[in-house]
C-alpha cells in the first residue's frame, strides 16, 4: 500500500511531487531544502547552517509519521560545491552517530532556490 505524506513542521512541496510517501515499511522522503517550514525563506548562506536546517526539515518529516532519523536507511547529499563536503559532514555527523545510514553525495550544476544543499531519504521500519 502507497500513502503520500505531509508535514506542516517541514516546507511544502515547491513542485508536483510529495513530501514523501510511505510505502510498505519504507518511507522516501523527497529531497529537502534549507527553507525555513513557515516563511519558505533559505536558513543562513553557507553550507553549515543550510545542511542543518535540510536535516531539521528531513528529520520533521519522519518525526511527524512515526519515524526517526535512526531509521534511515540511506541518504542522497546533493551539494552545489562538492568544496563544501567538509562542513556539510560536520553537521551530518551530529544528526546519524550511531548506526550510518549508507550515503551518496553529489555536487551538481544547481539546486532548486539556489540552495547549497539538498539531502533525500529513505528510512525503514518493522
Amino acid at each position: 500500500m502507497k500513502q503520500t505524506i505531509q508535514s506542516a513542521s517541514a516546507p511544502k512541496a515547491i513542485g508536483p511531487y510529495s513530501q514523501a510517501v510511505k510505502a510498505g515499511n519504507f518511507v522516501f522522503v523527497s529531497g529537502q531544502l534549507p527553507l525555513d517550514a513557515a516563511t519558505s525563506t533559505m536558513a543562513g548562506s553557507d553550507m553549515a547552517t543550510q545542511t542543518r536546517k535540510a536535516l531539521e526539515n528531513l528529520r520533521a518529516i519522519l518525526q511527524d509519521n512515526g519515524y526517526s532519523l535512526s531509521d534511515v536507511v540511506k541518504t542522497t547529499v546533493y551539494l552545489k560545491d562538492m568544496n563544501g563536503f567538509g562542513a556539510m559532514n560536520e553537521v551530518y555527523a551530529q544528526f546519524f552517530t550511531d548506526e550510518y545510514p549508507a550515503r551518496a553525495a553529489f555536487e551538481v550544476a544547481r539546486l532548486p532556490k539556489d540552495a547549497l544543499v539538498e539531502i533525500e531519504a529513505v528510512a525503514y521500519r518493522e
